[in-house]
């Protein structure tokens, strides 16, 4: 038999302007080294089923963290967080980006790590990967999960979030993986295809599946969108990429 054990926690980084902020990690427990994932949380939160999706990770040999990117509403629950950020006008990309950057170089300090980071989103998590991806240092995979917004109108552009994502496709270093539904509406299938068409442009590495009978946030086991043959082959899907591209 095997030997398996992990240990998670919450531990203490620092995010955009050095700021401390709250973050989980989530790791085999032992001697080897491993691989390490950045996961970007979905508009609901910093909450159990991100942080189920970290010790996942951990299971399938990766040293995982989940940054808190709502810290600083200082809210008592997920859900108050994600209200008072929509009411804001969504995250700002510039603290963000900070806060990813602090979880990547905390990962690169951990003395278990094998010297490669990828990172995973989910939703508007699924845009800020894609962001994180094309302008952040010390990345070497990505998955973007269903990302509403990496391709934005003019009108859709905000101060918060001034530039679509999309836009820096010029810049990314490192392959990418994404995961759509046919049925999803933010990012439609057109909205696909245009990312899709940007990465071609630029002769980018990546992958992209579109599943059948699926749509938005098909990966959540704990809401009603949640599609099992999507969900299920996706994770094959995610392993795989990591496996091959941050072993």
């Amino acid at each position: 038999m095997t030997y398996e054990a992990q240990i998670a926690e919450t531990v203490l980084i620092r995010g955009h302007q050095g700021d401390q902020i709250d973050a989980y990690l989530a790791r085999p427990l032992n001697a080897l080294l491993y691989a390490g994932v950045v996961i970007i949380h979905h508009m609901p939160g910093w909450d159990g089923a991100n942080k189920e999706i970290a010790r996942r990770f951990a299971h399938h040999g990766y040293v995982a963290i989940v940054p808190n990117l709502h810290f600083r509403e200082a809210k008592a629950t997920p859900e108050e967080h994600s209200a008072s950020i929509r009411a804001a006008g969504g995250m700002p990309d510039d603290r963000t980006m900070g806060d990813v950057q602090g979880a990547i170089d905390y990962l690169r300090s951990l003395p278990y790590l094998n010297g490669k980071v990828g990172v995973i989103g989910y939703c508007s998590g699924g845009r800020q990967a894609y962001l994180a991806a094309c302008t952040l240092r010390g990345l070497d995979a990505v998955v973007d999960c269903y990302g509403g917004g990496v391709v934005a109108k003019p009108e859709e552009l905000t101060a918060r979030q001034p530039v679509a994502p999309v836009d820096f496709t010029k810049n990314l270093p490192c392959p990418l993986l994404g995961l759509f539904g046919i049925e999803d509406t933010r990012p439609s299938p057109d909205d696909v295809a245009k990312t899709e068409a940007a990465l071609k442009e630029h002769g980018k590495n990546y992958e992209f599946h579109t599943y059948e009978n699926a749509g938005h946030a098909f990966f959540a086991v704990d809401r009603p969108q949640y599609r099992q043959h999507a969900a299920v082959d996706g994770w094959k899907k995610v392993l795989a990429w990591f496996g091959q591209h941050l072993a």
